[in-house]
Order: C-alpha cells, then sequence, then structure tokens
C-alpha cells in the first residue's frame, strides 16, 4: 500500500552513478518502492507479471515500470525521476554511462546538487569506480556517499566492507574528494536502504534514504550574496541605466554595490523594470532588471556587482575543468575569447594538467593539447583581470566558454582561484579604492569637461628605442590638441619619492613599481592623460608594466612597445613600434589606439561621445 505524502517543501537534485551491473537499477526501484513513489498497483502488477513469466521479481522491473509510466507525462523526461521522503523530493539524474553523465553534467542541464556512488561488494574497487569517483570530483560535486551493494552476496562481512571503504577513500583522497559515508546495502533485499539491516548489526551509520535526508540543499539563489553581472548600460534623458540578469541575491534601493573588477562603487538610486507600475523597490535572482546610481560612475559591460562584505574573486588567471568540443584542438599556448556571465576578455591556456577521454576515461598527462570530446584540467590565464567565482558556490559566474575564431568549442567550470603576482597589489589597491575619498566633480564630469577620459599611455622598450623622445612629442601632440595631458618622467620619482630605497631596493623593481602606479593613479583620478616610459626600471620593464595595470586600473594602460628588431613582446602590448620610423607617423598610430580605445572622444554636435573600451 503506497504511503501518503503531503507537498514537499524542497527538492534536491541527486545523480546514482554507477557501472550498469551494480545494481543501480535495484536501489533506484527499492528506493520508489520503500519511499510509497510508485503508482497505485504499480508494485502488484509487476509481481503479477514476473509470476506469470515464471521470473524472479527485481526491484530493478520496477525502476523501468516507472520509467515507462513517466514517458506518458509532459514534466519529467526519463532520464530525470522523483520520490519523496520527509518532507524533500529527491530528483535523480539516472546516469546510465560516463558519457552521457558528462554531457548532462557539463551542459549544466542537470546540475546535481549531491551523488550516490555505487559499488558491487563482490567485485569491490574497480577502475569504473575509481573513474566514476574521478568524474565527481573533476566536475565539483563534492557532497555524495558511497553505497557498497549486495553485501549479502559476501555474507554481509564487515571485513570486506572495511577493506573497500579504506581502499576507496585512499583513492579519493589524492584529488580530495571525501564522501559524507560509505553505506553497506542489498538493494535486492532491502538491508540498509530505508531500514537498518539485522544482518548487519555491526553498521551503525545512516540507512541509504537517512544520509539523502543528511545531503545539504544550497541556499536558494536569492538568498546567496549577490550577483550581478553588467549586461549593458542605457542612456535615457539624464538618467544612466545599468541592466543585467540577477544571478544570486537580491538589490534594493539604497545597497552600496561594488562592481568588480574595476573596484568603483556607488548606492542604488533606484530599480528599474519594463512595464511595471508602479517600479520596484528590489529586485532578486532571476530577475533582469536596471538599476541607477547616486552618481555618475563609469561602468561598463562584463563587471561584476555585488555587496562589499561578499565580492567574486578578481584575478588573471584561474583552474579550471574544460569540456573540449572544438573542431580543432585546444593547444596551449594559443589565443582564446573567455566569456564568463557578461564578460569576453583574451586568454590562453597556460597550463595542461591532466586530460580524460570522455570515450574510455583513459587519462594522459604531458600533453600540449586537448582534442575533441576530451575533459582537461587546465589553467587558464586571461589578458586583463576577471572577476568570476568557483563554479561550486555560483553557478552563473563560475561557468565559461571558450570561443575559438568565432565558434564556441569548450566550456567548463572554474575549481579553483590561482593567485598571480599581482593578487597582493590587487589587494592593496581594492582596499585603497575602497577608502578612497572623493571630491565634488566626478569622473563623468572631467571626462565631459576635457573631452577626453583619463589613461596612462606607457612606451616600453630596451634602451636606445627612443622612447621618451616619442614620449614627449606624444604629450606635445594632445596639448596642442587641446587635450589634458601629463609626461610623468621617473627619473623625476627616483630623485624625489624613490630617494630613500636603497640600491637592492630600487634592483628587485616591485616597490619602485607600486610607488609608480601610485603617482599615475592619483594622476588618472584628476582625468588626464598620462603620458610615461618604462625608463625608470630598464631592462626589468617586463615586470613593472603588469604592477602599473593593476594600481591604475580601471583606466585603460595603452603600451607602446618599441625595438629595433624581432623580439618577444611584453604581454599585452597594443601597438608594436619597429625600425626607423616616422615620428609624426609613430604618433598618429597611438593616437588612433587613443581612440579605438574610447580615450579620445568623437565629437558629435558640440557634445563629446565615448565608446569606452578598457
Amino acid at each position: 500500500m503506497n504511503m501518503v505524502v503531503s507537498k514537499p517543501s524542497e527538492s534536491l537534485n541527486i545523480v546514482i552513478v554507477g557501472h550498469v551491473d551494480h545494481g543501480k537499477s535495484t536501489l533506484l526501484g527499492r528506493l520508489y518502492a520503500d519511499t510509497g513513489s510508485l503508482p497505485d498497483g504499480k508494485l502488484e502488477k509487476v509481481q503479477a507479471i514476473c509470476r506469470q513469466q515464471g521470473k524472479e521479481f527485481e526491484y530493478a522491473f520496477l525502476f523501468d515500470a516507472f520509467l515507462e509510466e513517466q514517458e506518458q507525462g509532459i514534466t519529467i523526461d526519463t532520464a530525470r525521476t522523483f520520490f519523496i521522503w520527509k518532507g524533500r523530493q529527491f530528483i535523480i539524474i539516472d546516469a546510465p554511462g560516463h558519457k552521457e553523465f558528462l554531457k548532462n553534467m557539463i551542459s549544466g542541464a542537470a546540475r546535481a546538487e549531491a551523488a550516490i556512488l555505487l559499488i558491487d561488494a563482490l567485485e569491490g574497487v574497480k577502475e569504473q569506480s575509481k573513474k566514476h569517483g574521478y568524474l565527481l570530483s573533476l566536475l565539483g560535486v563534492r557532497q555524495f556517499a558511497v553505497v557498497v551493494n549486495k553485501m549479502d552476496l559476501i555474507g554481509y562481512r564487515q571485513d570486506v566492507f572495511n577493506g573497500i571503504e579504506k581502499e576507496y577513500r585512499e583513492f579519493l583522497g589524492q584529488f580530495k574528494a571525501a564522501p559524507t559515508h560509505f553505506i553497506p546495502v542489498s538493494a535486492k533485499l532491502g538491508d540498509n536502504i530505508a531500514n537498518r539491516s539485522e544482518a548487519m548489526s555491526w553498521y551503525t551509520g545512516p540507512t541509504v534514504l537517512d544520509t539523502l535526508s543528511l545531503f545539504k540543499k544550497e541556499a536558494a539563489r536569492s538568498e546567496q550574496p549577490l550577483r550581478l553581472p553588467v549586461q549593458d548600460v542605457y542612456k535615457f534623458d539624464a538618467r544612466r541605466i545599468i541592466t543585467g540578469r540577477i544571478t544570486a541575491g537580491r538589490v534594493k534601493v539604497g545597497d552600496h554595490l561594488v562592481f568588480s573588477p574595476s573596484n568603483k562603487r556607488a548606492n542604488v538610486k533606484s530599480v528599474e523594470a519594463f512595464n511595471i507600475e508602479p517600479q520596484p523597490m528590489m529586485g532578486e535572482a532571476g530577475q533582469s532588471i536596471g538599476i541607477t546610481l547616486d552618481e555618475q560612475i563609469f561602468v561598463e559591460r562584463g563587471e561584476i556587482a555585488s555587496h562589499q562584505e561578499q565580492l567574486p574573486s578578481v584575478s588573471t588567471a584561474f583552474r579550471a575543468n574544460v569540456f573540449w568540443l572544438g573542431k580543432r584542438a585546444l593547444e596551449k599556448g594559443r589565443k582564446y575569447l573567455l566569456r564568463v556571465a557578461t564578460k569576453e576578455v583574451d586568454c590562453e591556456v597556460a597550463a595542461i594538467h591532466r586530460i580524460i577521454d570522455t570515450m574510455d576515461l583513459a587519462q594522459q598527462q604531458g600533453s600540449n593539447t586537448v582534442g575533441k570530446n576530451q575533459v582537461a584540467e587546465l589553467t587558464v590565464r586571461t589578458k586583463m583581470p576577471l572577476a568570476f567565482d568557483l563554479s561550486s558556490s555560483f553557478e552563473a559566474t563560475g561557468r565559461f566558454v571558450l570561443v575559438d575564431e568565432y565558434d564556441i568549442a569548450g566550456g567548463g567550470i572554474i575549481t579553483e582561484l590561482v593567485r598571480d603576482e599581482q593578487e597582493f597589489l590587487r589587494e592593496e589597491a581594492r582596499r585603497r579604492d575602497f577608502a578612497w575619498v572623493k571630491g565634488e566633480v566626478g569622473i563623468e564630469d572631467r571626462a565631459k569637461q576635457y573631452g577626453h577620459r583619463a589613461a596612462v599611455v606607457l612606451f616600453t622598450g630596451g634602451r636606445h628605442t627612443g622612447k621618451s623622445f616619442l614620449a614627449r612629442k606624444l604629450e606635445g601632440r594632445l596639448v596642442a590638441d587641446g587635450r589634458h595631458a601629463y609626461l610623468l618622467d621617473g627619473e623625476n620619482l627616483r630623485r624625489g619619492l624613490d630617494a630613500d630605497l636603497s640600491e637592492e631596493e630600487r634592483g628587485q623593481t616591485a616597490e619602485m613599481a607600486r610607488r609608480y602606479g601610485e603617482v599615475a593613479r592619483v594622476l588618472i583620478d584628476t582625468g588626464l592623460i598620462v603620458v610615461s616610459t618604462t625608463n625608470p626600471f630598464g631592462l626589468a620593464y617586463r615586470d613593472a608594466v603588469q604592477p602599473i595595470r593593476t594600481l591604475v586600473h580601471p583606466a585603460p594602460v595603452i603600451a607602446v612597445h618599441m625595438c629595433k628588431t624581432d623580439e618577444e613582446l611584453p604581454p599585452n602590448t597594443d601597438v608594436v613600434l619597429s625600425g626607423p620610423m616616422d615620428v609624426d607617423l609613430a604618433v598618429k598610430r597611438v593616437m588612433d589606439e587613443l581612440k579605438r580605445r574610447g580615450v579620445l572622444a568623437e565629437a558629435i554636435g558640440s557634445k563629446p561621445t565615448f565608446q569606452y573600451s578598457i
């Protein structure tokens, strides 16, 4: 007789992983039967069919019959079924094989919050069990239990169970995966499924159903910290409306927001919604909204709005698991376009740690390429600082795609923040920006008054390449055109601000670059175009450029590299000038780059118009 169940208060997505011969269908059939989740009369009907055909009744038949019954519905497909237990609905994502499992999990179509991994007690820990455990870790499913099935076939021996648990825990520990419980069961006989087994009195842990009840439900997205990726910025009359879809948390009028990675801050003046009157005072996860701010800060597409207490990570590097679908193999060192939420940024694969073939789950190391239908553990490095989260905490801002020549060629999840060499400076700059005392004149006011935005033009290159000469010519051209520009010569800082540094400290570059960047940041705040060179750093200029970018961010740093012969360019170079050159033509190339990046406004009527790109 079926149980009467009340409407569940919450649901939990569970994926069941295990070899087809390990009793997965039997376990599922038993779960549906013991929780009263089968349609009326289904159990009796299947038992009667078995008697007519002279077969021994199997609970696996119940699961097959349940799927057949649900095929007639319109809300649940055959890969997703459910049952209810103790006020919670468990949605089962059946993974009939590793290839389908990967496809479902990577695409995010059926995101598992927890998992049950099945092992055959008679066979023990086989290669397939290891592969499935590794896949759970690879895909970020950290909450799972191991069910050791068919204990009746080994006489319910505790020593065999303990051996399986010890061996499997040691294997999972290699990649820091820790099951919540190991449960000895006989799905066929019902031992430790819904009720504790008398045949295994030595086991004192929870049953399978109790374990499912112990799995923690992730907080509703509206209850999570705020994540609002900026989709676009629209101007209506005097208002600037920042739009986007809230992927987590809530935002309301009066909230103090931080936009990452730029660290710009402002308070929410209004929440805007299309065709709704009166306008709402709050928006929450899942809603597409617009907001206006109490001051006109410049925010661009791809930044992530959050509350200051719970910020996303910011770095130029992260570790990830990537599923590659591209026609051409993914290559270490090759340039790709990376998309996280609404942000697009150039990137490259800095390291390929491990590759798994989804056809046979064979692993390989030491390769510089990843082929189609392979999964790889990678370190990705981006051209510019990127705001993101770990996928285990935030789905929308922890997943990404890689674009190879206009085609989406791979998708992945971010598993770990890689603290790059600029981490200390970035945190220092963030703390500084949060405490920055602002005047009455904002950055937008200065841009409108001056007819240009603030920026740094940084000339790099070796000695005797003409950096200082061209920097002076550029400053003169900008001022002649009515721009507010200033030549920041590092030699002046060496003799003044850096006079207290020892020769050893000057040779290490880091502190000189930090001080240099802080001076540039102050000048940027005044709205100037700062023209400078890396002369003070000598041949260590490659180590100085990124710290300067970090400290003056979000204002753009246009890097102009000057070289006499073919050489490896510094990372993120924007303009390359080589060999004998016409000075006027060289200055024009830099000016064209300033226009392309939206630093110099294009005049429309009497008002300057910017298309600002960092």
